[in-house]
């Protein structure tokens, strides 16, 4: 298990909030702008931007893309617990129009499993263009949900929901973001739901990752204090890989460095 010290998520709060208010305050932003999936991370987002600046300055987007209905529903419930306005942006006919515009590359060496990830890619990074064009259009400023668990074995796609301009959950992982959800009153069926990206149907997070999030952040953990050796090797030797495979996306693109 994870070695959980105390947490004063109250204190966590505040912490948060202020900092966000800082952040949008120094980009001049009038408003933090996000999306709503309908999983705890956003919901938390959603809550500590609202202490920031008030519900007034918060604009979210619901945008579902061939999604379960359900992911909707409880993102607007979110919406209405923390008082914000939303926008639904359907975007469903835009990832088939831009499917269906793009060509037949199997004599470049495309396959059925490379077709599947870069269709499930298309959608977070059409939400992304999304929340930049909402940003652009009310000066906002878009704020992401990722944490720390997902960050560290690069579970989010590169210039989609990884595309953003603050994120304050990047240094939680995920056991305390549901801490924080529930210090923050996000309601109980979003915090003990199966996470899932919603990149296709019926996909769950920990499916796709091969553990659960508990044993995630247990093995992450050990790894930051330098004791891998107390974990067992195949769960030592996933993490490692994911890790690894997903360095590029945890840095800025590489420069040639010219003299």
């Amino acid at each position: 298990m994870v070695d959980r010290p105390t947490t004063n998520f109250a204190e966590l709060a505040a912490e948060i909030a202020t900092w966000l208010s800082e952040q949008r305050a120094a980009a001049g932003a009038e408003r933090f702008v996000l999306g709503l999936s309908g999983g705890v991370d956003s919901a938390v987002v959603c809550a500590l931007c609202a202490k920031a600046g008030g519900p007034e300055r918060v604009l979210t987007g619901i945008m579902p893309s061939h999604s379960n209905p359900h992911d909707a529903e409880h993102a607007a419930l979110v919406a209405e617990r923390f008082g914000v306005p939303t926008v639904r942006v359907e975007l469903t006919s835009v990832t088939e129009s831009f499917l269906a515009a793009m060509p037949d590359l199997a004599e470049h060496g495309a396959t059925s499993g490379r077709q599947h990830l870069a269709t499930a890619n298309v959608r977070p990074r059409l939400r992304m263009t999304t929340l930049y064009y909402l940003a652009n259009l009310t000066n906002g400023i878009v704020v992401g949900t990722g944490n720390k668990s997902e960050a560290q074995i690069g579970y989010f796609t590169k210039y989609g929901d990884g595309g953003v301009d603050l994120l304050p959950l990047l240094n939680l992982y995920k056991h305390e973001v549901r801490g924080l959800a529930r210090e923050l009153g996000v309601p109980e069926p979003i915090i003990t739901k199966a996470p899932s990206a919603g990149l296709w149907p019926d996909q769950t997070d920990e499916a796709e990752i091969g553990l659960s999030y508990d044993d995630l952040d247990a093995a992450l953990a050990a790894l930051e204090r330098g004791d891998a050796a107390s974990l067992v090797p195949a769960v030592r030797e996933r993490v490692t890989t994911l890790q690894r495979s997903s360095e590029h996306k945890r840095r800025s693109a590489p420069a040639f460095p010219r003299r």
